[in-house]
């Protein structure tokens, strides 16, 4: 219950940290091999389709992901370092593609 709600009042502070998309963009060139270059996703990799998603859903499932809430463990070297500034900047990326 704690995490589900850290959870929440993080992602509603999300306009806090000013979400930067430029800078997730540079963030999400790690996540190309596995999600595409545009985020479309890639059926052989298991690897969702995360353009357009919202930024708070992104936010969420990054955190699930450090935190092991949400268990696979080939995403976790890769948010392992992730700050939540730098998950709200991947978030308002992703959001802005279509």
């Amino acid at each position: 219950m704690k995490l589900i709600l850290g959870m929440l009042v993080f992602t509603m502070a999300l306009p806090v940290f000013g979400q930067d998309a430029a800078k997730g963009a540079k963030l999400f060139k790690k996540c190309v091999a596995c999600h595409g270059k545009k985020a479309e996703g890639k059926k052989s990799q298991k690897a969702p389709r995360l353009a357009g998603q919202h930024s708070w859903y992104i936010v969420t499932q990054l955190i699930a992901f450090k935190t092991k809430k949400r268990k696979n463990p080939p995403m976790l070297p890769f948010v392992r370092k992730l700050t939540p500034e730098q998950m709200a900047d991947l978030g308002a990326y992703l959001e802005s593609i279509k």
